[in-house]
């Protein structure tokens, strides 16, 4: 086998291994990954696995960074093909809500702020990244939808805490009370919102 089938290979492994680690951590948040489950689930041996990841934690961080990838490929990538402005921020709420709706068990962002809040580390650290550039993401939303006069000029951190209010509770009120009422409420409240800003 050369060098870069072998590299292939062992990247294709990899990923699968993430995968089935993601699919787990949906179910039982990233604290519930163990190397031993994870290794009988995708038929390895532990020191298989081990070869991937140096450490439980740096198995958690790849599914991190694999969850905020697929969140951005599910959200904000299609988001922009919106005209920029509220158009582009509507879009950007009504991705998220599918985003939730497609989730089988927990989002695992979402999970992993509860998880980490009180537990300082790189973890948390990097919990704390991702939810900054996606409060980021939201503000750059907000701040183009006033600069093309669709909203009122204002605090465009306030508006992105209200936009990241209305994902939350949509997301928790979907997984106690169902999907349909949930979203339903939360398209209401976007409206609501963009009405009560509407340039």
């Amino acid at each position: 086998m050369t060098s870069l089938a072998a590299t292939s290979k062992g990247a294709a492994t990899r990923d699968a291994i993430i995968e089935r680690a993601y699919e787990i951590a949906r179910f039982t948040g990233l604290e519930g990954l163990s190397i031993g489950t994870l290794a009988q689930a995708v038929g390895m041996s532990k020191s298989g696995v081990f070869a991937h990841f140096g450490s439980r934690e740096d198995l958690q961080r790849a599914v991190l960074e694999s969850a905020a990838t697929r969140f951005g490929n599910a959200v904000l990538i299609p988001a922009l093909s919106e005209p920029r402005g509220l158009p582009r921020l509507k879009a950007i709420m009504r991705l998220w809500f599918d985003w939730g709706h497609n989730q089988a068990g927990s989002c695992v962002l979402v999970a992993s702020v509860s998880e980490y809040d009180d537990r300082p580390g790189p973890l948390r650290d990097m919990v704390m990244r991702q939810e900054q550039a996606w409060h980021d993401a939201l503000r750059r939303a907000a701040q183009q939808s006033i600069d093309e006069g669709h909203l009122q000029p204002g605090d465009v951190d306030q508006y992105a805490f209200e936009l990241y209010a209305i994902a939350l509770v949509v997301h928790h009120k979907s997984s106690l009370f169902g999907e349909e009422q949930s979203r339903l409420r939360g398209e209401r409240a976007v409206e609501r919102w963009c009405s009560a800003h509407s340039a």
